[in-house]
């Protein structure tokens, strides 16, 4: 069974210990998105097709690079990122939250490929009519910070012949790797803070699109399902 441990202030008696990587079972640790298969009753794995795949390479990222001693933070949004699933918008809203989260903190070079990314996928949220105002306005106050990044990314935008700008969930991807990389490594103090408020202010945003009526304050124990038979 998974490895359980005593009660802390972010880890209830029954959720798991986890851990950095792949697991082949339950018995050998758990990431967050295999103990998300294993809520969402799915066969384990930690690319399980109960949550969006942007989001779920987001939670990989961060489950993955984030130190042994803050991990198990992400523990109780588990069970919120079951069920966040949607179409296209969803991997938009994640790439541009995990950039605008990376972009003040990230080198240079990683700064002018997240601003390229929140250009243009902000542009499209906006003509798709997706519900996001407040995380673009929260995007161009980011590229404000960053002017030389944020000038870098428009010529190059500007540069890209219309029928080669192309996004799909690819470049989502992308962007978010990007993203999760730039802030683990970035030179501050403390890049963890940041690793792990991308990860659940894109679960936050998620839950407000698609689940407009459900605030993201919901109790903990009424958000987990019963668990499947391992």
């Amino acid at each position: 069974m998974i490895s359980m441990r005593q009660r802390t202030s972010f880890v209830p008696d029954v959720m798991p210990h986890l851990s950095a990587g792949r697991h082949r079972n339950p018995r050998r640790g758990a990431c967050f998105m295999e103990f998300a298969s294993y809520l969402a009753g799915e066969r384990w794995s930690d690319h399980p097709a109960c949550t969006d795949r942007t989001l779920a390479a987001l939670a990989r990222g961060v489950n993955d690079l984030v130190s042994d001693g803050r991990r198990d933070e992400l523990v109780e949004h588990v069970p919120r990122a079951v069920g966040l699933r949607g179409g296209d918008e969803v991997a938009l809203v994640v790439a541009v939250r995990a950039a605008v989260t990376a972009l003040p903190i990230a080198s240079l070079e990683r700064q002018r490929v997240l601003a390229a990314g929140i250009l243009s996928l902000c542009a499209l949220l906006e003509r798709r009519g997706v519900p996001s105002h407040d995380l673009r306005e929260e995007a161009h106050r980011a590229l404000d910070e960053v002017p030389d990044a944020a000038r870098w990314a428009r010529t190059h935008i500007a540069s890209i012949p219309s029928r080669r700008a192309r996004i799909d969930g690819i470049s989502c991807e992308l962007v978010v790797a990007t993203a999760v990389v730039g802030a683990a490594r970035a030179c501050v103090d403390d890049p963890d803070t940041h690793l792990i408020r991308m990860l659940t202010a894109a679960v936050d945003d998620v839950e407000r699109l698609l689940r407009p009526a459900s605030p993201a304050t919901t109790p903990l124990e009424a958000r987990i399902p019963a668990p499947a038979a391992l």
